[in-house]
């Protein structure tokens, strides 16, 4: 499975996610540039964390009409994943791709710290090798992670089991409902404010999120290798 990094001016986890893939996933990864016009012969598509363009205007605002953007809103019509991490989370709501909007935490600081999460859909393509409601240990760091949308919306994220992780016990942000990541109604894009790109060895404090990119291996390989 190939896998894009997408970079914006700005970003600075990209290197992380490089690693994740590469290093602790074993599976081929490229930088892509923000101005790239074709994602032809990637797989699987990663917006990582940062501050893509300085977060003026509001966070993601300006990166959603970068030209890579028009290539990631294809693959993810054409089914392909799509992982966008804090930043990464927060381009995708401005792209229209997940619902909701993103606000400032509400002790109005930037937070960077291990939070636990649980697993409240291990059904999706970013999640089945969880187990059902397992609680992990993730680090977030970000000042606009407190994910809100409205009564209706909220509704439909919950009868499609969109709501793939929540914050367990202490919700650092403010988010709604404890929502930490959610997906498409599809499922194949998910956006999520915690880090699992720096979760995925011991030697950085924990392996929990590599999970989530083995998940989306798994699936892609079921759908995609056949066995003689």
């Amino acid at each position: 499975m190939k896998f894009a990094v997408i970079v914006f001016p700005g970003s600075n986890c990209d290197v992380d996610m490089f690693h994740a893939i590469k290093d602790e996933l074993g599976e081929e990864v490229e930088y892509v540039w923000h101005d790239t016009e074709s994602l032809e012969g990637f797989d699987g598509i990663l917006l990582p964390g940062g501050f893509s363009y300085g977060d003026y205007l509001r966070t993601g605002a300006i990166a959603r009409f970068s030209n890579v953007m028009k290539e990631v809103i294809k693959a993810a019509e054409a089914g392909k994943p799509v992982l966008g991490v804090c930043n990464g989370f927060q381009i995708l709501l401005e792209a229209g791709l997940l619902p909701g909007a993103m606000r400032r935490n509400d002790s109005l600081k930037f937070i960077c710290r291990p939070v636990e999460l649980k697993v409240a859909n291990n059904q999706s393509m970013f999640s089945s090798v969880y187990k059902e409601e397992e609680v992990i240990t993730i680090p977030i760091a970000h000042g606009e992670g407190n994910y809100y949308c409205d009564e209706e919306t909220l509704a439909k994220l919950q009868e499609n089991n969109q709501i793939i992780f929540t914050y367990n016990g202490i919700n650092p942000n403010g988010s709604l409902e404890n929502i930490a990541g959610i997906t498409n109604e599809k499922g194949n894009v998910l956006g999520m404010m915690p880090h699992p790109e720096r979760a995925v060895d011991e030697l950085l404090g924990g392996a929990d999120g590599l999970k989530i990119f083995q998940s989306i291996v798994k699936q892609w390989r079921e759908a995609n290798v056949v066995n003689a």
